[in-house]
This record gives structure tokens, sequence and C-alpha cells, in this order.
């Protein structure tokens, strides 16, 4: 039996009588273990094939290939290869071995007007995009797609308010300039003895207000710590998507909802198989200014946390988790 509940989202396009309805189910699965599997979100599965299959082409490319979009500071966009990256620094973990597992990140397709580049958190969060030149598609399909997560985070949201207590459109303000990242994590198939204490991605919270991930059911999957301690599997339901919420929404939430350590966990042992993880990671607008909402604090309940830039706050996770500093 899983910790994570399933959940059709259809009804936040309905009668506000189903947006209650999704939102007290949002309500107690991010009251509980702050992961859930939605369905009914109207992503088009083409759509997501695509995305995949141009990123599996990228990766099957030669390494010296790839490095030619390799990410540069103080951006944390295009190639991050084998090892990069180490998830579980950003939670504090600073021995932490390197993850298991390449990546391609891109952020917002375009910056908006309103947009002051001079300032450097600005300037890094809105770095340009690395898209190769092979696949020739893949920037097409993964820009349709980052709009499409765009637009269905934003839905979310308006049913995270509304359980939250405050209005629907709360968030809209603070997302209309969002600096979401879109990575494709390839954990390939792991041949020889691996490293001990190595994992295809560390134990860690996710840094924004939610994520949306793509995932597949290759073993070594994706996992959540339970309240007791122990590592659960999340489960896989074809053409649906995981959603947990980041450290950015347990701090709106001032706790109510909780930003829960994860992780991927390597393949039984001679288990040859690779994996690929699509996620979308929401982070709201840069100058977004994350403190407590209204209806999460009172005089027995105060604010728990000092407030804090939605993109500083990325910025500090990032340098943790990268071995490269991105600003």
């Amino acid at each position: 039996m899983t910790i994570v509940p399933i959940i059709d989202v259809s009804g936040l396009g309905g009668a506000i009588a189903e947006r209650k309805s999704v939102a007290e189910k949002i309500n107690s699965a991010c009251e509980d273990i702050g992961f859930l599997c939605v369905t009914g979100h109207g992503i088009d599965p083409d759509l997501s094939e695509r995305v995949r299959a141009t990123a599996t082409a990228f990766f099957d490319l030669p390494e010296a290939q790839k490095r030619q979009i390799e990410r540069q500071p103080p951006g944390y966009r295009g190639y991050i290869p084998f090892g990069g990256v180490s998830l579980a620094r950003s939670a504090g973990k600073m021995d932490a071995k390197p993850d298991l597992n390449e990546a391609f990140s891109m952020g917002p397709p375009s910056v908006p007007g309103s947009v002051d580049l001079s300032d450097p958190v600005a300037a890094a969060n809105f770095a340009l995009n690395r898209f190769p030149s092979d696949p020739a598609e893949m920037q097409q399909a993964f820009e349709i797609y980052y709009q499409q997560m765009s637009a269905l985070a934003a839905r979310l949201l308006s049913g995270f308010a509304l359980a939250l207590g405050t209005t629907e459109d709360w968030f809209n303000d603070k997302i209309d300039k969002h600096i979401s990242n879109l990575r494709v994590a390839h954990y390939p198939a792991q041949e020889g003895k691996v490293p001990e204490g190595s994992v295809r991605a560390g134990e860690h919270t996710d840094y924004g207000c939610l994520t949306i991930l793509q995932t597949d059911d290759s073993p070594g999957g994706l996992e959540v710590k339970g309240h007791d301690g122990s590592w659960q599997a999340v489960p896989y339901v074809p053409g649906s998507f995981v959603v947990n919420i980041g450290d950015l929404m347990a701090q709106w939430s001032n706790d109510r909802y909780v930003s829960t350590a994860h992780r991927v966990a390597n393949p039984p042992a001679g288990v040859l198989t690779r994996r690929l993880s699509v996620a979308f990671f929401h982070q709201p607008n840069y100058d977004a200014l994350i403190e407590c909402l209204p209806a999460c604090s009172n005089a027995g309940n105060p604010a728990r946390y000092a407030p804090i830039t939605s993109g500083q706050h990325r910025l500090n996770k990032l340098n943790r988790s990268s071995q490269t500093k991105v600003a």
C-alpha cells in the first residue's frame, strides 16, 4: 500500500464545489506526506513522449558533443555531466558523494519586460538557455512542455490557495514571471560495482514551490521518506504526474505542508536498466518575498521562518548542491 495518494485534479476546472473537493484532497496529502500522484491534468501524452524521446537521443550522444552545451556560470542551463551534482549537499550533507546521473536543464524561454537584468539574482535566474543542435527538435519540444507545465502549476496552485484558506488567485502575482527549471535526469544502467554510499540522487528536499515529475517504471526509482524514517517507493501510474511540495511552500504554509525528503534509489544489483525522469521545478518570481500566509499563523503559532526572496533561496540551494558555483 502506497503512502502517496492518487488524486484526479480535473475538478479544478469545474464549479466551486468540485474545486473545493479537490482542494480538500490536496490539503490532506500535503499535511500528511507532501506528495501526491495527479491524474486528470490535461497534458497531452504525445508531448510528454516527444520530450522523453528527444532527451534520450541527446543523452545517447558522445560525451564531447554533449559538453558543447555544458552549463556555465552564472546560470544553471544546459548539460550537467555525470556526477556534476550532489543533491544531498543542498540539504547540508556536505560530505555526500556525487549523484549517479547526468542531466539537461532549462529555465524560462524568455525574459519578461518587467525583469531587471542588472540585478545579479535576476540575471542568474534568467540566464540564456543552451540547447543542442542535435536533436534539432529538442528545443521546440522542451519549450512547449515548459509552457504547459507552467499552466498546470498555476492551476494546481489555485487549488493549493483554496486549501490554505485564501483566495484562489493569491499566488498569481507571485508567479507571473516565475523562474522555474525544467530538468531531465538520465540515470544510466549501473554496470560494475557501485561506489559505497553512492545513489542515483541523494536524499534532499526540493527547493521551490512545487515539483511536477514525469517518471517511468524502470527499477531504481523515486522513494519518499515515511513518517517512521523508512524509504517508500512512489507509485508509477501511467499517464500521471508525481507532485510534491518544496521548501518554499512549506515556508509559505508555516510548515502546515510538509516538504518531505526523497531520493532516487539504485536498482537491484545486476539489473541493467536506465531511467529517465522529467522534472518541472516550479519556482516563484525571483523577487517574490516568501513569508508566512496570513491564514497559517496566529498568536499561538507565529511565523517560523524569516522572509527570503525566491531567487536568493534558490541560488543558496544550487550553490550547495553543485560542483560549480552558479552565482
